[in-house]
């Protein structure tokens, strides 16, 4: 039995109850723990991770679940634990309050405040040692200059709201094609044109630039757009970041290889590598990138989806207290299940007895080119012997955000590849979202443990969802999911929307007020959610012919046009608006008994500037009124209220797209 429980017993979230036995008198956030703080005048310690982080475990380890420091800590402060995946509006506060202290940000965050929630300070890791004296310096501080700390924690708190000033013109600005060459150079110039990715180390996947490039490539023909694309798409799927065996990403590579990665896979990085490489098949039509969708998506049916169809959160980097200890292999036990076939898997696989990684080997493919049939032997082989091992632990949380993210990426895989089987999944999935986390209201949910729904969404709940609803209309032509992302952006749009800058807040105005209300802008390893919000509302707005939600698209990319024409690699999905914004995307309508077949046959092209709208029959969809008639399909495409004369077949269809 324990010798500690804690309040967060009564938590779901697993990394909150990884903490409930800490001899830390743990609280979860709540307002009543922020008053008890007030009332007993203590400072608050903010401290914030995720179930996968390694960084997290260690610290936890360390001091949390040291008696010395867990003394310290209840003696003199209120302790708050939140997972920012739970929680990214609090994590948002705070990882600013940490970038402004030190100029860096990770995880695990600690924050220590005043009872009020201002803080004082904020780090990262602390080894134990330099933890201690950190709250006992500040249990000093406090009592002897509180009017001090109380001036430090105005001045961050004044920083942390300036974080989010972007200038505001009420009128959209004119853009130009030449824009698109501004952002690709911006792009290129970071690219390590040797391994791929961003030059230097660490390497993170950040799909929305790769999927930027794509589409630049598609408009400009510049070849250095998907040069890039491919060189990191190739070094990804053959690195030690994807998972050689059991298929899947890992969240980065701690190195300029993608050699050795931090082993947790996280659902949101699985999602949007999906989507990447499905447009990447469908763009070049390499059957590797097709086999990485495959391998990729079986992983998440196999390990990362629950049977209501919602999708997991994570799986950790540790098993056994050991970062990578599951999917790691000795140059012996290679060698010895492999036998025979053992000198060929070598010519495919680098690996060695000194190995890679502490010693062992985290497979990276070689660039041998072998018979891929007995290569999926081998991963088969190898899948069934690392699952008699000890595996790591399971992140069950499902967030809305993130299954949307997963939800478009199997609309998009099924697009790439036809696989009906995808498509189902993400309905499936839809279905989830629609009946577990939208609420009556048109609200939505951003949490669900254990068949209880919880936490008012926040602006990415939203947009991802949106997103997601938009692609399957798009691909089904069932009106529904337009209804419902149209249902969504208008709850956004009352509760998330601030008219004075032109831009969403990430909180509902429903929600209880933090220290700041955040304004999210900046695209990193999952896009912003503004710039998805202002995406879905372009798109919507020309869908439904609302020329409202597209006006406010376009003010806010006035508004981020340097940002994104200057600092593309972080506003790249700023820049994938830009792209309707110089010219908006043609509409194509289709219309017959026929207009889903025909859907699925377009699906075979890659044609970033093309938005689909269809019915088999009678439709209500403004662009498609008056368009169906009995017995026969129709193909109309369209821009700005103008539409060509209707044609029968794809073929015709891209000729007027093109010419």
């Amino acid at each position: 039995m324990p010798t500690h429980t804690n309040a967060l017993i009564n938590e779901t979230s697993p990394y909150l109850l990884q903490h409930a036995h800490n001899p830390v008198n743990w609280m979860p956030w709540r307002d009543s723990t922020w008053e008890q703080a007030r009332k007993e005048n203590k400072l608050v310690i903010v401290s914030i991770g995720y179930s996968a982080c390694h960084w997290c475990h260690v610290m936890e380890h360390e001091s949390f679940e040291d008696s010395v420091v867990a003394q310290i800590m209840n003696d003199h402060f209120v302790s708050i634990k939140v997972d920012r995946e739970e929680r990214p509006d609090v994590d948002q506060v705070y990882m600013d309050a940490v970038q402004i202290i030190t100029g860096h940000g990770g995880w695990p965050l600690n924050a220590i405040c005043l009872p009020d929630g201002r803080p004082i300070y904020a780090g990262t890791y602390f080894p134990k040692e330099n933890w201690k004296q950190v709250l006992l310096y500040f249990v000093d501080y406090y009592k002897r200059d509180v009017a001090y700390l109380e001036e430090q924690a105005t001045k961050i708190t004044e920083g942390i709201n300036a974080l989010d000033t972007v200038p505001f013109g009420e009128r959209a600005a004119a853009f130009d094609k030449a824009d698109r060459l501004k952002v690709l150079e911006s792009i290129v110039a970071h690219i390590d044109f040797r391994e791929g990715g961003r030059q230097g180390a660490p390497k993170f996947p950040m799909p929305v630039n790769y999927q930027y490039l794509l589409s630049n490539h598609y408009y400009t023909g510049e070849e250095a757009a998907l040069k890039a694309v491919k060189i990191t798409l190739d070094k990804m799927m053959k690195g030690g970041i994807y998972d050689q065996a059991g298929g899947g990403f890992a969240r980065y590579s701690v190195d300029s290889t993608w050699t050795v990665p931090h082993f947790e896979k996280m659902l949101y990085d699985n999602a949007q590598l999906v989507s990447l490489y499905s447009e990447a098949y469908t763009h070049t039509g390499d059957e590797h990138y097709k086999r990485i969708v495959d391998e990729t998506l079986a992983f998440i049916q196999r390990e990362l989806t629950d049977k209501s169809g919602g999708f997991y959160s994570a799986l950790d980097a540790d098993s056994e207290g050991e970062e990578g200890k599951f999917y790691v292999w000795t140059y012996e036990e290679l060698e010895q299940l492999l036998g025979a076939d053992f000198k060929d898997f070598l010519l495919c696989y680098d690996v060695s007895r000194e190995g890679n990684f502490e010693h062992k080997n985290n497979l990276v493919r070689t660039d041998y080119a072998y018979d891929e049939s007995k290569i999926s032997e081998w991963k088969a082989l190898l899948l069934k012997e690392r699952s008699k091992r000890i595996r790591p632990s399971l992140d069950d949380k499902i967030l809305t955000s993130w299954n949307a993210l997963m939800c478009k990426g199997l609309v998009d895989a099924y697009n790439a590849t036809g696989n009906s089987e995808y498509l189902h999944r993400a309905e499936v999935n839809a279905n989830f979202l629609a009946e577990k986390m939208v609420q009556k209201d048109g609200s939505i949910l951003r949490n669900h443990k254990n068949g209880v729904s919880n936490i008012n969404g926040f602006l990415d709940d939203y947009s991802f969802s949106c997103e997601a609803f938009l692609a399957l209309y798009e691909t089904t032509f069932d009106e529904k999911w337009l209804k419902l992302a149209e249902r969504l952006a208008a709850h956004a749009m009352e509760h998330f929307y601030n008219g004075e800058k032109g831009l969403f807040y990430y909180t509902s105005a429903k929600d209880a007020p933090l220290i700041a209300r955040k304004t999210e802008t900046g695209d990193n390893v999952i896009p912003s959610s503004n710039s998805s919000m202002m995406k879905v509302l372009f798109q919507i707005g020309l869908l439904t012919d609302n020329r409202k939600y597209t006006e406010i698209a376009n003010t806010a990319m006035t508004n981020l046009y340097e940002n994104a024409t200057k600092y593309s690699t972080f506003y790249a999905n700023w820049a994938l608006l830009l792209n309707y914004c110089i010219q908006e995307p043609y509409e194509m309508a289709i219309v017959g008994a026929d207009a889903v077949k025909l859907r699925k046959e377009f699906a075979k092209h890659y044609l970033p500037n093309v938005l689909y709208l269809g019915s088999e029959h009678e439709s209500s969809v403004p662009l498609l009124e008056g368009k169906y008639k009995a017995g026969e399909t129709y193909i109309y495409v369209c821009r700005d209220k103008q539409c060509q004369l209707p044609v029968k077949t794809v073929a015709e269809a891209l000729k007027q797209i093109r010419k």
